[in-house]
């Protein structure tokens, strides 16, 4: 085996062809009625960091306020979200994930883990699985940076 340390900007290019098609492929499962990734990331970020304003969540996505208007206009037509004046500024509205916009993304993760799950155990060797229990770390501590 080659000792030889492998060039970074190989190794990105790999992880990027590795990692996209894997993400992309657990991303197409969606639970009942289609909701876009921007739907979706929206969604996530509601459960992982809480309530906040459509403002604050086109900025933490990267987007436009009115993009994120229309966003937030779609989830709550579909019961996904709700939003209530701002306790601290009665001017502003914050929105905030429903029981169903829990529970979609609930059951969308749960068969999203299951698939990986499976791909892990039928794919892998039991070497293999702790060799890739061992780059989670990495992939972590690479993410944090990007």
């Amino acid at each position: 085996m080659d000792s030889t340390p492998a060039e970074p900007a190989r190794i990105a290019a790999d992880l990027r062809a590795a990692l996209g098609p894997l993400v992309r492929r657990l991303r197409q499962f969606r639970p009942g009625d289609e909701l876009t990734l921007s739907q979706t990331s929206a969604l996530v970020r509601l459960d992982r960091e809480g309530p906040a304003t459509a403002s604050e969540l086109a900025a933490r996505e990267g987007i436009r306020p009115q993009s994120m208007c229309t966003i937030v206009n779609r989830l709550e037509e579909r019961g996904l979200v709700e939003r209530a004046q701002d306790p601290d500024d009665g001017r502003r509205m914050v929105v905030s994930l429903t029981g169903a916009g829990r529970e979609g993304l609930t059951g969308a993760r749960a068969e999203r883990a299951r698939r990986l799950t499976a791909a892990i155990t039928e794919e892998l060797s039991e070497d293999e699985q702790r060799q890739l229990a061992a780059a989670v770390p990495l992939l972590e501590r690479i993410t944090r940076r990007v």
